[in-house]
């Protein structure tokens, strides 16, 4: 008995040794997670205060009002952050290294409903809510749709999600849109120097350091931005050192029908890509999404979305830029984002925090923004490597009519201009476009195997070649 006991201890460690640490659910040290959680904070930084921006810009809102709806934003950000990496019992998220943001699909019938004077921001609000509230119960339905993605759908769906995001940051390295000065030869030239920062660090650094390289790179690129006379702290010194975010700061939301229907309909297109942006996540980190994990994701997006109705801000989803960003790292910690997401509940309870971020200038996120958003790009790429286009000649035709389709909105943002206004938010999503067409092109050539796993893909495929060999 006494020999046993000791033989048996002895296996358990070797198993526990034996066994791969699951780099997900990995604890990094406290001064690890704050510095690799602020670099996250950093690359989505801009396109989450672009939203408020733009929305309280357009309704002619204060200045005052603009800056509550931008800490409302940050803050609500950080909380659905929360819920999406750790999660709350059934409101348990995908618990993958993901950072919610409000989504810029929705921008442009906001902009709509908040022109209307019988509604205004209030029905912004109110169509946000019962947005969030109406495609929360239509979850376990999306999550249905994963039999129609298998391995070749997926990695169309990955590479024009990469295809569509990689023209943020070039438009980030020319100064971003709506500088008068866009295209400077001195902000190209930035942004070219903060990527070779980074490729520099990348290449000759190991650990920590090689996991910070776009941190750094962001605040090299800064340094010399403050040497260039490009960098303005303006409303700095009359900003709060703390504000709290109240629920319905601008009046009780207001639900209109016909706003409702309209962000409900840009919700369930956000799904679509979020649905991508798990998958490409999952590949990345070495967890493949399962249909559980989608619906779990794809629940936190509509409650971060009624969230957001209530904190006085707009639709949320996970917000594909940082992707790009686990990509280049290889840090998987759902951990560091779960940081990351009290770092932006502070930035919105601190509003001098917030302008101190951000004064960094778009030009010099733009180096960073090539390489991240470019690494989605080749994730997808890399996914499509596994597909075998010589035993099935469709496969071809699937690829090249999708990701084509979904190039539209990217190279010829007019082409659409003519249709109805209602079908504006759908025809402007190129990864909306592609994964439509996938999806549908590949049940024309392919069929519809529900019976199948994606995983069976790649045995599939070989079996078709070897068959294709020996005929």
């Amino acid at each position: 008995m006494n020999d046993v006991l000791p033989n048996q201890k002895t296996q358990a460690i070797e198993q526990a040794v034996d066994k791969p640490i699951d780099k997900v659910e990995e604890i990094l040290p406290f001064a690890h997670l704050f510095t690799l959680g602020l670099q996250h904070v950093l690359v989505m930084y801009a396109g989450a205060v672009a939203v408020p921006l733009m929305i309280g810009g357009s309704l002619g809102l204060d200045k005052a009002q603009i800056a509550y709806l931008i800490s409302s934003d940050l803050f609500c950000c950080g909380i659905v952050t929360l819920l999406q990496c750790i999660g709350i019992g059934r409101f348990a998220g995908i618990r993958l290294p993901v950072i919610m943001s409000v989504t810029f699909a929705a921008v442009t019938p906001m902009l709509a409903i908040g022109a209307n004077p019988n509604i205004g921001l209030t029905g912004i609000f109110g169509a946000t809510i019962a947005a969030g509230v109406i495609t929360t119960l239509m979850v376990p339905l999306m999550g249905r749709l994963m039999c129609l993605f298998p391995t070749l759908v997926t990695g169309i769906v990955i590479t024009s999600i990469g295809l569509s995001i990689v023209r943020v940051g070039i438009d980030w390295a020319a100064g971003g849109r709506g500088n008068p000065n866009y295209g400077h030869p001195a902000y190209i030239g930035v942004s070219l120097m903060v990527l070779v920062f980074i490729l520099l660090i990348t290449r000759f650094s190991k650990g920590f350091i090689s996991n910070i390289s776009v941190l750094l790179g962001i605040a090299f690129g800064f340094v010399v931005a403050l040497f260039m006379g490009e960098v303005s702290f303006a409303g700095l010194d009359n900003a709060d050192w703390f504000a709290v975010v109240r629920p319905f700061a601008f009046g009780w939301p207001t639900f209109d029908a016909a706003s409702i229907v309209t962000l409900t309909i840009v919700m369930l297109i956000v799904f679509i890509e979020s649905m991508g942006m798990f998958m490409a996540l999952g590949e990345i980190v070495g967890r493949p999404t399962t249909k559980p994990d989608v619906i779990r994701g794809l629940r936190v997006d509509g409650i971060g979305t009624i969230i957001g109705g209530i904190f006085n801000t707009f639709p949320h989803t996970s917000f594909s830029q940082n992707i790009g960003l686990v990509s280049i790292t290889r840090v998987s910690s759902r951990w560091v984002c779960v940081m990351a997401g009290v770092i932006l509940i502070l930035f919105g309870l601190i509003p001098k925090m917030s302008i101190v971020v951000a004064s960094i200038p778009q030009f010099v996120l733009g180096g960073a923004g090539i390489v991240m958003f470019g690494m989605v790009l080749a994730t997808g790429i890399k996914i499509l490597a596994r597909v075998n286009f010589n035993a099935n000649r469709y496969n071809a035709y699937i690829v090249a009519i999708s990701l084509g389709l979904g190039m539209i909105p990217v190279v010829a943002g007019d082409f659409f201009n003519q249709m109805p206004q209602s079908l504006q938010p759908l025809l402007h999503s190129g990864i909306l476009l592609s994964s439509v067409a996938a999806v549908v092109l590949n049940l024309y050539f392919n069929g519809y195997h529900p019976e199948k796993k994606p995983e069976e893909d790649d045995v599939n495929n070989a079996e078709d070649a070897e068959g294709a060999v020996q005929n």
